[in-house]
């Protein structure tokens, strides 16, 4: 197998998220749906935002603002002073952006956040809220990466993207090394329990959560899993990227997953995905919609995206013997 490029580590996310007053594990719930039994991580709630991206977005900024060779035990007034000219963009379909808007008001920093028109009112909302800017930039999620990069340019700013290309890693790999903490978490929980799952289940939008969770699985579980990447059919870049080698852009009609309605990968979870899942599958949005409506009867509150995975556990041919793991990404928007 080739050697990744790149590296995570859960132990900075985590040393800095011990200093957070709202930081705790998301629940690890056990439900069954008809005899399957399945273990969920449930992300609703995490850190007061409600998605996982809340690990990522967060933790990006701080070591932004931190810099390199700078002290992760920096105090926060000096954080804070050091962030008091800084403007970080990003383009979202909400959930990112709501992370960055949320890490730049901790660490006094400014965020201006493009969202395409299909972004729900939402997240507009709750990012004002947040004290960011908002600008309604494009038609589509895509479009908005563009004008999130000129705006960045053209105004010596902040470009965090959570998505990465040739020449763009760096930003996007401090988002996915927020996200392992999920993995460590898990990690945590299945030594204490020893019930470790046999399939995890991870949806995919451009890619870094599923990316980051397979790299720590396959660095330091020492039980090893099946590992299934879930992307909408109408957005399936990551499939066709392994396929073709290389990132891909796809076309498709707009999905109801809208937080996973990409359609081009970010190169870092291409490449760890390519190596390190064993299979790729799609969902429609019926079935993502009747997932939603399963984790509803159980009192768990979350949209297609967030369901996404369990629409493919459910879909799929998995043994009542079996112990799958699925992430709920996030809670009802």
């Amino acid at each position: 197998m080739k050697k990744l490029s790149f590296t995570l580590a859960f132990e900075r996310p985590l040393h800095l998220l011990d200093r957070c007053p709202i930081y705790k594990p998301s629940p690890l719930l056990h439900r069954f749906f008809g005899p399957k039994y399945v273990l969920l991580k449930d992300e609703t709630q995490r850190m007061e935002l409600g998605a996982f991206k809340a690990l990522g977005g967060v933790y990006a900024v701080a070591q932004i603002i931190i810099g390199p060779g700078g002290s992760q035990d920096m105090p926060l007034s000096e954080m804070r002073e050091k962030a008091g000219t800084m403007t970080f963009i990003c383009a979202s379909a909400g959930n990112h952006g709501m992370a960055v808007a949320a890490g730049a008001r901790i660490f006094g920093a400014k965020a201006r956040i493009h969202l395409p028109e299909t972004a729900p009112q939402v997240f507009e909302k709750r990012l004002v809220q947040q004290g960011a800017q908002v600008v309604r930039s494009a038609a589509t999620y895509e479009e908005s990466v563009r004008c999130a990069i000129k705006d960045a340019a053209d105004n010596n700013d902040i470009h965090l993207a959570d998505g990465s290309w040739e020449g763009y890693m760096e930003p996007p790999r401090l988002v996915m090394e927020g996200y392992t903490v999920i993995a460590q978490e898990l990690r945590e929980a299945f030594v204490e329990t020893g019930d470790w799952p046999t399939d995890v289940f991870l949806q995919a939008g451009v890619g870094g959560l599923a990316a980051a969770i397979t790299y720590m699985i396959r660095a330091n579980w020492p039980v090893q899993p099946k590992i299934t990447v879930v992307e909408p059919e109408n957005a399936p870049c990551l499939r066709d990227g392994v396929k073709a080698g290389q990132v891909v852009t796809v076309v498709g009609p707009v999905s109801n997953m809208g937080r996973l309605d990409c359609k081009t990968a970010s190169m870092l979870a291409l490449e760890v995905l390519r190596q390190m899942a064993d299979s790729f599958v799609t969902v429609s949005d019926h079935q993502a919609q009747l997932a939603t409506e399963s984790l509803a009867a159980v009192d768990i509150r979350t949209t297609p995206s967030g369901a996404s995975g369990l629409a493919a556990l459910l879909a799929s041919d998995i043994s009542v013997d079996a112990r799958p793991l699925v992430i709920i990404s996030e809670g009802q928007v």
